[in-house]
């Protein structure tokens, strides 16, 4: 099939919200919140990306997560780098990217278990229309109070270092293992690249491009699939109708024709644009 829409997954999360937006029906009140929203089933983990909506009603846990060689080492398919762009965000918005200055990996196990993690990472203020890359082994956790989408490697290894005193479970030996134990350097996005087009990050394992409306053709290597996330607007390709809440996959050489109010993500595997 040249496009597919794609199937939409609800994940509740207690650290999730009740009023969504961004063209989703809200949490019924009294019903359990909405942390995630997938557009594909949880466990399949053959594509290769993943798109999500994120929806922070509290701080998530302070983690990280394996690069393909370490993964790769424990029978898994790959490892996760993953971004987020800004869709929404309360004026005290932060996410922790990385120490604030060079640690060991006794520190990090030390005050992981005691909780001063919190006060070792760097809290950065978010606002509408940031974007950050967060390459595997980034110590990183996402704040409360925002709505992101987040494209990613397809995995859901994700090892907790530390989870503010819930009972979750934390994997401590595995997290500290594959951790950056210095700051985290934000990638310089490529920029423009043509009228409505620009290029969030370009590599190592994918490619996120943002579109303002109109007509756009697009043409895939065989065997590679792109995703396109309308954050606003609507269109058509290959005979696929998209609004925004949704998400489409393309195959091939493709028109896109999308409404003059569209804002629209795309991605696909890769270290170079197509």
């Amino acid at each position: 099939m040249p496009a597919t829409l794609l199937h939409t997954h609800r994940v509740e999360k207690p650290w999730g919200r009740h009023d969504l937006g961004f063209g989703f029906e809200d949490a019924p009140e009294g019903g359990e919140p909405i942390g995630e929203i997938w557009f594909q089933e949880p466990g399949d983990t053959t594509p290769d990306l993943l798109i999500k909506y994120l929806f922070t009603g509290q701080k998530l846990s302070v983690q990280v997560h394996p690069d393909d060689e370490q993964a790769h080492a424990r029978g898994l398919p790959r490892g996760k780098d993953e971004c987020w762009t800004i869709l929404a965000a309360k004026p005290d918005s932060t996410i922790a990217l990385g120490p604030k200055q060079p640690m060991t990996a006794e520190q990090l196990r030390a005050d992981a278990q005691d909780g001063s993690i919190e006060a070792d990472l760097d809290w950065v203020p978010i606002k509408v229309g940031d974007f950050y890359y967060a390459p595997s082994g980034t110590i990183h956790a996402i704040g409360a109070g925002l709505t992101l989408i987040e494209v990613q490697q397809n995995s859901e290894t994700t090892y907790r270092l530390y989870d503010y005193g819930s009972d979750r479970e934390l994997h401590l030996e595995d997290g500290v293992a594959v951790s950056h134990l210095t700051p985290y350097r934000p990638i310089t996005s490529p920029g423009g690249a043509g009228a409505g087009r620009d290029i969030l990050v370009e590599g190592p394992k994918f490619v996120l491009e943002r579109w303002t409306g109109g007509e756009r053709n697009v043409a895939l290597a065989d065997g590679q699939t792109g995703w396109l996330v309308p954050i606003s607007g609507s269109g058509d390709v290959a005979g696929v109708a998209f609004k925004a809440g949704e998400c489409v996959t393309v195959t091939g050489h493709e028109t896109i024709v999308a409404s003059p109010d569209a804002d629209l993500l795309f991605a696909y595997p890769g270290t170079q644009r197509i």
